[in-house]
């Protein structure tokens, strides 16, 4: 399994001048505000403060780029659907969001993450789609699986599948920031990918 040593906040950018140009493959991570990305970033690498959470959705507000070991990059795009914001502003992250989804040349595997709790939103499912649509490699992280009693977690993984057509064999994952069920399985398939 892929063991995470010493990964660090490397850079914020907002546009293309600003990506990191050394060619290391990139894992990006995509997902609605407030759906715990900085919490899966900060379970994967078992550091509690790697990437800032908050209880308010829409904190991330540019693109943030983790080195891991200097073997390959998390990139973390701005939380799309977030309703508190101006039009504008929502505009603009989604300006952020699709330029670097074209325009980025190491994107090795798009993680999209969705919250177990709900069947996948209209926008969840216009991003799963663009997602199949790139032929990338991708990966459903099925987040915040602590929040549901295990007589649930099945019935719920299974609304998630149905509601995602043409999902790969073994491409969803059940993930929990909180107690790292999903982590040794999301590493493996890093590892896989790098």
């Amino acid at each position: 399994m892929l063991k995470i040593n010493e990964p660090f906040l490397e850079r914020m950018a907002v546009d293309e001048k600003s990506y990191p140009k050394d060619g290391l493959k990139e894992i990006v991570l995509v997902g609605r505000s407030n759906v715990g990305k900085s919490s899966f970033i900060n379970a994967l690498t078992n550091r509690k403060k790697l990437a800032y959470t908050s209880s308010s959705p829409g904190k991330t507000r540019t693109i943030n780029f983790y080195n891991i070991d200097n073997m390959f990059r998390i990139v973390d795009l701005p939380g799309y659907g977030y309703a508190k914001i101006s039009m504008s502003e929502r505009e603009k992250w989604k300006k952020i969001i699709e330029e670097y989804l074209v325009k980025s040349q190491n994107i090795a595997l798009i993680c999209q993450i969705i919250d177990v709790r709900h069947e996948p939103t209209k926008l969840d499912l216009m991003m799963y789609d663009y997602i199949q649509s790139t032929g990338t490699d991708y990966l459903i992280i099925a987040n915040k699986l602590d929040k549901l009693k295990s007589s649930q977690i099945l019935k719920q993984i299974s609304i998630i599948k149905k509601s995602l057509i043409n999902l790969e064999k073994d491409s969803l994952i059940p993930f929990s920031s909180q107690d790292k069920r999903g982590v040794k399985e999301v590493l493996n398939k890093f590892e896989e990918i790098i």
